[in-house]
């Protein structure tokens, strides 16, 4: 078994190469002076990893997320999270952390949700004094609640990967995504007690209020729902879904709220272009990995040596989850996720372990991961969009860390969280 390309991939990774260019470049030495293979294999996998049809709803949903955000969505939900809690201690914190779950159902990325609040919400957090490294460090940290609420562009690429139900894995993340959301509540709460962080106002909005504002943000609270009930009827697939939710989009922001204007389209179509040739790039590049991979034998080799040594699916989950959380440190969540979800969800599998289940975890992971220290992107992506100390960011997001991966541990060992909704909807996982 030949192991050199492996060898360079992770030097290339340490010299910081980007993921996609380190896969296709560790291969070539390979293909090119190996007598039983040809180079033109390189070529082949590159386009054959990037022509599945279910890969198209990849740019649908991304588009749809572009469209979202200059269609006055955010604004709505912003209003709407500080009817109900900014009168809290704590609310405008409060108001973040409600925030990117409600836009999990919209934007579908964690990166698009941070940069977003970075501009609504920390500046109000540090008028109402807020320190700015706190502030930055519960945008960065709420961050991760959104790529497991659905429609989360993870889930859809671990579902296309895995070949396992778009849908089923779509509502697999709506109660862990809950669940991080009151954890990191109550953190906020207990934190801006202790420093004085007042509320965003001294009363609770009048029902009246709240009501008018959950009615003005319904068009946008149904998007998620509304896209699993297609999904559970057969209404659609999920490209179809993808493409009627990127429609649904347009309607809503140009002719309900009316602040969608002609002239984003283009950078709307810029955004959702670059974002989905970086996830494309790297599903093509981890194609021609894995012609590699199955040719060496590889992930037979993988399985048949944690299988003799972890018999636990337990264990095994303990592994993954390790394994992957320092991945997520030291490179992209996603692009770490499409290398190695091939490799070990089939042990999972010969283990027991749930492929449901599985995707959502490694989506949290690799989630939990992108805010993890030294190198988590999110806090990078946060601190330079607000212009402060990462170190200082650091200190003030580890509480939230580890709430996360305490939810991340319950949703390992207690899989119903994970797959009850799937199985009251489906009937079956």
């Amino acid at each position: 078994m030949t192991l050199y390309p492996i060898l360079i991939l992770a030097v290339l990774f340490i010299l910081g190469m980007p993921v996609s260019f380190a896969m296709i470049a560790c291969v070539i030495p390979y293909f090119f002076f190996d007598p039983n293979s040809a180079m033109t294999v390189v070529v082949q996998k590159l386009i054959g990893g990037a022509e599945s049809f279910s890969l198209a709803a990849i740019p649908f949903f991304i588009i749809a997320g572009s469209i979202m955000n200059y269609s006055g969505i955010s604004e709505r939900l912003l209003k709407l999270a500080d009817a109900l809690v900014g009168h809290l201690t704590g609310g405008l914190g409060h108001c973040n952390i409600l925030l990117s779950t409600l836009m999990g159902g919209i934007s579908g990325s964690g990166a698009a949700d941070a940069a977003m609040e970075c501009k609504l919400l920390v500046p109000e957090m540090v008028k109402h004094g807020y320190s700015l490294e706190y502030s930055a460090a519960v945008t960065a940290a709420s961050a991760c609640i959104t790529p497991i609420i659905p429609p989360g562009v993870g889930l859809v690429v671990y579902a296309c990967i895995m070949q396992v139900s778009v849908g089923k894995l779509l509502v697999s993340g709506i109660i862990p995504g809950i669940m991080l959301c009151l954890g990191m509540l109550v953190l906020n709460y207990f934190i801006s007690k202790k420093r004085g962080y007042k509320a965003a106002r001294d009363h609770m909005l009048p029902g009246k209020e709240v009501l008018r504002l959950f009615l003005d943000a319904l068009w946008a609270l149904f998007l998620p729902f509304g896209l699993v009930l297609a999904l559970r009827i057969g209404l659609c697939t999920p490209t179809e879904g993808g493409a009627l939710m990127a429609l649904y989009s347009l309607i809503v922001g140009k002719f309900v709220y009316r602040e969608l204007k002609l002239r984003d389209l283009p950078k709307i179509m810029l955004d959702g272009g670059l974002n989905t040739a970086t996830i494309m790039l790297i599903m093509a590049a981890a194609s021609v990995l894995s012609h590699y991979m199955s040719w060496e034998r590889i992930p037979f080799y993988l399985t048949q040596s944690l299988t003799m040594v972890c018999t636990n699916k337990y264990v095994f989950l303990l592994l993954s989850m390790a394994l992957l959380l320092v991945l997520g440190m030291f490179m992209d969540g996603m692009a770490a996720m499409i290398v190695i979800a091939p490799l070990l969800a089939p042990v999972g599998s010969v283990l027991g372990v749930n492929m449901v289940h599985y995707g959502l975890i490694m989506c949290l992971n690799c989630a939990i991961g992108a805010i993890s220290p030294p190198f988590g992107n999110y806090n990078f992506l946060v601190a330079g969009t607000v212009n402060c100390s990462t170190t200082r960011l650091v200190r003030e997001i580890l509480p939230y860390v580890l709430v996360c991966i305490a939810v991340l541990f319950i949703c390992t060992y207690v899989p119903a969280v994970v797959t009850f909704l799937p199985e009251l909807i489906y009937g079956t996982v």
